[in-house]
C-alpha cells in the first residue's frame, strides 16, 4: 500500500534507508514495552496522530469526528507521569477535552490538563492528518520538542502507512503499530493466504483476482465445486467496514457448465449490488482493478442464525500475541456489511472458539514480525439452537478498528480485566461488566445539539458514565453533530441487559428533547 508514498516527508532519504532507519527505531519499543509493563509509572511520552488513509476521504466535521473518536486516549493521563501529545486536524473544543478529562479514575483533572498538548495544523480537507503533518515543518518541530526523552515516547496511530511510519522517523520515535510493509497480511488476498497457513476455516473462494474476467473465472470455478451456493461476495483489497463489498446474487442461475452459465454470470456481476452507495459499475471496477481483491462465498444465508463476531489481539514488541476481547458486530447498509457498532463481550456460545482460531492467525502475523493490535472478523452460523456454531474467519484488520474505542474506554474506566477462556470482563470490584457501543446514532434533529446540551443530558437523565457504580453512557464523535446529525456512544452495564437498557435510555432522551430544539424556530 502506498509503495509510492514510501519517502514522502523524508527529504534526501531513498526508501531503502528510510525502512533501515525505521526498523532500528521500532527495537526502542522493546525497553520502553517492558518499562510499561513494570507498572513502575516511568516518565513517558505518547504522541497521538488518528490519521486515517481511506479511498474515499471524509473532510471538515466528518473527518474531526473520527480524528476525535480516540480520545479516550486522554485515559491514559490517569497514570501520574504520562505526557500526551494529541494532534487533530482542527482544534477540538475545550468542554470536550474537559468532558474526557472529568471521567479520569483517581487523578485531578486540573493535574492530567498540565501533560496534555494539544495541536491542529488548522486543516479540515479531506487528506490523512499525517499527510498534513509531514507538509509542515514547522508543526513537527513543534511536536519534537514537546517529547522530553524520545527513548521513552512512541507514535499511536488510528492505521499504519508510510505516512504514519515516515512520521515516526520524522519525530525520532517508534510507532506502536504494523509496520506498512507487513500491510498485505491485512488486504483481503493476503488474509485468505494466512487462513489458509493457519489451518482455520474461511468461505470457499479465489483471491489475487484484478479484473472482471477473473471474476467471472473464479466465479464459475466455485460454482462448480458448490453448485448450490446462493450469493458471493466480491471485495476490493483495501476495502474497510465493507465499503469495498458487493453481493452477487446467484439463484436462478443456468447450472454450472451449461454453455449459457459464462453470459448470465457476467449478466449478474453487472448488477450486483454496492455496500457503499452512489457506486456505479464502472467505478467499482475501476477500484477493483486499481487494487485487486477476491469472490468468496457468502456463508450463512439460509441459515437459521447468522452472526458476525470479531476477536481483537496485539503482538507485543516482545513478540508475544495477547487475546484482548471479543465482540459481536452490529451491520447494517444495503448488504447488512457495514459496521455500526458492537456488543462486548462476543456470545459465549461462540466466543472461545472464535478466540482459538484468531489465535492461530496471530501467532503467524507475530512470528512475521508485526507489532500492534489488530483483530479477526467471523461469520458463524447454525441451523438450529440444538446444534453448535460453525465459525468461518473473514478478514484480518492490521489496525486500530470500530470495536478498539469501546473496548479500550471501558479498560480505562474500570481496571477491569478480560478473560479469554471464558468471554468474562471484570472489573477489580468483582462485577461483570458489559457494553454496547456505536458510531452511528444518527438523526437529522441532532443536529441541534451542541456537545455541551448532550454532556448536560446525561446528568439530568442519571446516564454519565461514573465511578461509583462504573455504569453509564461515554459519547465520542461528537463534531459531527452539529454538521450531519451524528454521535457515537459506549454504555457500559453490569449485565448486557443494563447495558442495553441504559443505550436505549439515552436514545430515547435524545429523540424526546431533540425536536424541542427547533420548536421555537421561525
Amino acid at each position: 500500500m502506498e509503495s509510492d508514498h514510501a519517502t514522502i516527508g523524508l527529504e534526501g532519504m531513498s526508501a531503502e534507508e528510510a525502512a533501515a532507519r525505521f526498523d532500528e527505531l521500532q527495537k526502542k519499543l522493546v525497553p520502553l514495552w517492558h518499562s510499561i509493563q513494570s507498572f513502575n509509572q516511568d516518565a513517558q511520552t505518547i504522541v497521538v496522530v488518528p490519521s486515517m488513509t481511506l479511498d474515499r476521504m471524509p473532510g471538515g466535521a466528518r473527518l474531526q469526528a473520527f480524528e476525535e473518536r480516540f480520545l479516550f486516549l486522554l485515559l491514559l493521563l490517569a497514570q501520574p507521569r504520562a505526557e500526551l501529545i494529541y494532534v487533530t486536524s482542527q482544534a477540538v473544543s475545550p468542554s470536550v477535552i474537559e468532558y474526557y478529562l472529568g471521567l479520569l479514575p483517581g487523578v485531578i483533572p486540573s493535574h492530567a490538563r498540565q501533560r496534555l498538548h494539544l495541536l491542529a495544523p488548522g486543516d479540515g480537507s479531506p487528506q490523512p492528518l499525517s499527510r498534513k503533518l509531514l507538509q509542515r515543518p514547522a508543526l513537527l518541530a513543534r511536536i519534537r520538542s514537546l517529547i522530553r526523552d524520545p527513548d521513552r515516547a512512541h507514535l499511536v496511530a488510528y492505521n499504519t502507512t508510510f505516512l504514519e511510519r515516515n512520521l515516526a522517523l520524522c519525530l525520532g520515535i517508534p510507532m506502536y503499530g504494523a509496520d506498512p510493509k507487513y500491510f498485505p497480511y491485512g488486504a483481503k488476498s493476503g488474509c485468505r493466504q494466512l487462513f489458509k497457513r493457519a489451518g482455520v476455516s474461511y468461505p470457499l473462494g479465489r483471491e489475487d483476482l484484478s479484473n472482471a474476467t477473473d471474476i467471472l473465472d473464479a466465479l464459475e470455478g466455485m460454482r462448480a465445486e458448490k453448485p448450490d451456493m446462493r450469493q458471493t461476495v466480491v471485495k476490493i483489497n483495501e476495502g474497510v467496514s465493507g465499503s469495498g463489498n458487493a453481493l452477487v446474487d446467484l439463484d436462478g442461475l443456468p447450472a454450472p457448465g451449461d454453455p449459457a452459465e459464462r453470459a448470465a454470470l457476467e449478466e449478474r456481476l453487472r448488477g450486483m449490488h454496492f455496500e457503499l452507495a452512489n457506486l456505479t459499475y464502472d467505478q467499482y471496477m475501476e477500484r477493483f482493478t486499481q487494487h485487486g481483491g477476491i469472490v468468496e462465498e457468502r456463508v450463512g444465508v439460509g441459515a437459521h442464525e447468522i452472526r458476525s463476531p470479531s476477536v481483537q489481539l496485539r503482538a507485543t514488541p516482545l513478540g508475544k500475541v495477547e487475546l484482548l476481547s471479543t465482540h459481536d458486530q452490529m451491520l447494517g447498509g444495503p448488504g447488512g456489511q457495514s459496521y455500526l457498532g458492537c456488543l462486548f463481550p462476543a456470545d459465549t456460545g461462540y466466543a472461545a472458539a472464535i478466540t482459538r482460531e484468531a489465535a492461530k492467525v496471530g501467532a503467524l502475523l507475530a512470528e512475521a514480525g508485526v507489532i500492534g493490535r489488530f483483530a479477526l472478523d467471523f461469520v458463524v452460523t447454525r441451523d438450529s439452537p440444538d446444534e453448535p456454531w460453525r465459525t468461518y474467519a473473514i478478514e484480518v484488520n492490521l489496525r486500530k478498528g470500530g470495536t478498539t474505542h469501546p473496548f479500550l474506554t471501558l479498560q480505562f474506566l474500570t481496571g477491569g480485566v478480560y478473560d479469554p477462556e471464558t468471554a468474562i470482563f471484570t472489573a477489580p470490584s468483582g462485577r461483570r461488566k458489559y457494553l454496547i457501543a456505536t458510531d452511528h446514532l444518527a438523526s437529522p434533529a441532532y443536529r441541534g445539539f451542541t456537545p455541551d446540551d448532550l454532556f448536560d443530558l446525561a446528568v439530568r437523565h442519571g446516564l454519565h458514565f461514573g465511578q461509583t457504580g462504573q455504569t453509564g453512557v461515554v459519547f465520542h464523535m461528537l463534531p459531527a453533530l452539529s454538521e450531519v446529525g451524528r454521535t457515537g456512544m459506549t454504555a457500559v452495564g453490569n449485565s448486557p441487559e443494563e447495558a442495553r437498557e441504559i443505550y436505549d435510555r439515552a436514545a430515547a432522551a435524545m429523540d424526546a428533547e431533540a425536536p424541542a430544539l427547533w420548536r421555537d424556530l421561525p
